[in-house]
């Protein structure tokens, strides 16, 4: 008889059928399992190409691979130029976690390895491996990790780091097939964001550009143009500082004329060589350069420390024709992603509007100087033709009209008002003379306007105001070196008189005359004693004898010192 242990013949068919059924069963809840994951790689899919903004796409990426292998931690890593990374995304690290590790990644270590050899790399233990070497401080721990490669149109664009598998040791091999799955898919939805983004930013320069167009056409002013293209590319760019140096003239030095963002104090207004600086380096080669850490970038030498915070920056110069007449810089917070080629490309177009501004505007500014000077011209040939033929007309038949006169008193009359219109006479050829003076040189003073200088600044040490006039076209004969004696000799004269002369009035008299400048400087005072006259006279006839001129110092009919100085004028 059987015990309950051992089992008869029938008993053989029920326990391949339980067999049957666990595998059965296996099988079913593998199949459920895999179509589960199949549909959460679809919804993957499907929601990183829900969104066309770039870093809202990197971010659901990093988002959805997390999810679908059932891990901690993720993150995707752009790849820059330089084959480190550029841009840095993490998801299931907190934004305390965030400020209080040092840095993100660049690169190095197991993440690098991806970069230097693009293919998929599954870890059961992240320092096991040979490139690692620790993380920093405050990082949290992790162990397992699977990283892939993100390709955009056959290149690598990044990758795709996953740590810590949740409820296992490590990653499985399914994890692999399906994270390059959606490497795949997270390939396309990057394409098409990059290519709708590089359309809105189109669309956006085309904009910008009618606008600018629009007032430069206008006639609107450069510096509103200026600050509107500035700020157009800090807004299309999505950059947190833009500046605008210009050169300035007869140094090798950039002004930042204009800056608005980040700091943008601690910019304006600066002036800096163009050797050592950033703008400058795109000033000098006339074309964009770049720099994936504008604070820590060895270009940059001189100008005190000014870029902290900023991390990608991009400068581009400002060329109309064959001239550059400025760069215009832009920089990006830290942790932002570097400026690409077709990001430069428009900007530098752009900047080439701004040059075209300042160019029109100088052109319209000497458009504008010349219509003054022609119409001073104008005046001044109304002035001769007209008042002054009309003055001297009538200061002939006053003057004809004296002998006919019975009268002593009106006589008197008659000859005074004919002397008052010669005085007026002189007075209006010497403003001819001051509206012809075209032609002024940088950083020449006109002789009517240091010897109106002299006057104003004596006034304050006599106690009174000297009274002056002026003759001839003492602005256009007199040269520079010529200015600079006239104005010494006025100084002088006017310094003996508050020390020396006790005057209560003074009349400075300044003529352009026959060849010749002549000084002629009255006073009312008690005179200066003959012993002392030479002395105090000694340096003016000097300065008088080098030029071949002459000083006179006399005492006028009703009292007082009369000094005459004059000088040739030099043949040209």
């Amino acid at each position: 008889m059987p015990t309950d242990d051992t089992k008869g013949p029938d008993d053989l068919p029920r326990l391949q059928l339980d067999e049957l059924l666990e595998e059965l069963q296996a099988r079913i809840s593998a199949a459920r399992n895999a179509r589960d994951r199949i549909h959460q790689l679809l919804q993957a899919v499907l929601s990183v190409g829900r969104d066309l903004d770039v870093t809202h796409v990197l971010r659901r990426i990093t988002q959805a691979a997390v999810e679908l292998v059932d891990c901690e931690y993720g993150a995707l890593g752009v790849i820059g130029a330089d084959g480190k990374l550029a841009q840095f995304e993490p998801v299931g690290v907190t934004e305390e976690q965030i400020r209080r590790i040092e840095a993100f990644p660049s690169g190095h270590g197991v993440l690098g390895e991806l970069i230097r050899d693009p293919k998929p790399l599954r870890l059961r233990e992240l320092s096991e491996h040979p490139a690692s070497y620790g993380f920093p401080p405050h990082h949290p721990p992790m162990h397992s990790f699977l990283g892939v490669p993100v390709r955009v149109r056959g290149e690598v664009f990044g990758n795709l780091y996953l740590t810590q598998k949740q409820r296992a040791d490590e990653f499985a091999p399914e994890d692999e097939s399906l994270l390059q799955t959606l490497a795949v898919a997270a390939g396309v939805a990057i394409e098409n964001a990059r290519l709708y983004q590089e359309t809105t930013d189109r669309q956006q320069w085309l904009e910008a550009s009618a606008e600018v167009t629009r007032r430069l056409l206008s006639g609107a002013d450069e510096h509103g143009v200026v600050e509107l293209i500035a700020e157009s590319a800090r807004r299309i760019l999505s950059a947190d500082l833009v500046l605008l140096a210009l050169p300035v003239k007869g140094r090798d030095d950039l002004k930042v004329a204009l800056a608005s963002g980040i700091d943008a104090e601690t910019h304006r207004g600066l002036v800096l060589p163009r050797h050592g600086t950033f703008a400058g380096e795109a000033f000098t080669a006339a074309k964009p350069v770049t720099s994936l850490d504008i604070e820590r970038d060895p270009r940059i030498t001189a100008g005190p420390p000014r870029w902290k915070g900023l991390g990608p920056a991009v400068a581009v110069p400002m060329i109309t024709g064959e001239a550059v007449r400025g760069a215009v810089m832009l920089a990006r917070a830290t942790g932002k992603p570097a400026f690409t080629d077709e990001e430069t490309a428009p900007l530098a177009g752009f900047a080439g509007q701004a040059a075209l501004a300042i160019e029109l505007a100088e052109h319209r500014r000497d458009a504008e100087q010349i219509a003054l000077l022609e119409d001073r011209d104008r005046i001044a040939r109304d002035l001769h033709d007209l008042a002054i033929e009309k003055l001297f007309d009538m200061g002939m038949t006053l003057q004809s009209a004296v002998p006919l006169a019975q009268h002593p008193e009106l006589r008197e009359r008659l000859l005074r008002t004919v002397d008052e219109m010669d005085e007026t006479i002189k007075t209006i050829r010497s403003t001819i003379y001051g509206l012809r003076a075209h032609q002024r040189r940088p950083g020449r003073s006109r002789l009517r306007e240091r010897a109106s200088k002299t006057v104003e600044k004596a006034a304050a040490t006599l106690g009174f105001a000297p009274s002056l006039s002026v003759e001839g076209p003492l602005d256009t004969e007199v040269p520079p070196s010529l200015v600079e004696d006239v104005t010494a000799v006025l100084d002088e004269a006017l310094s003996d008189i508050a020390r020396h002369t006790h005057a209560h009035t003074a009349d400075v008299r300044l003529t352009v005359d026959s060849g010749e400048v002549k000084l002629t400087v009255t006073d009312d005072g008690v005179g200066i004693p003959p012993g002392d006259r030479r002395d105090r006279s000694r340096h003016l006839a000097e300065r008088a004898a080098e030029l071949g001129g002459e000083l006179i110092i006399d005492a006028p009919p009703g009292g007082g010192t009369r000094v005459t100085w004059h000088a040739p004028l030099p043949t040209r």
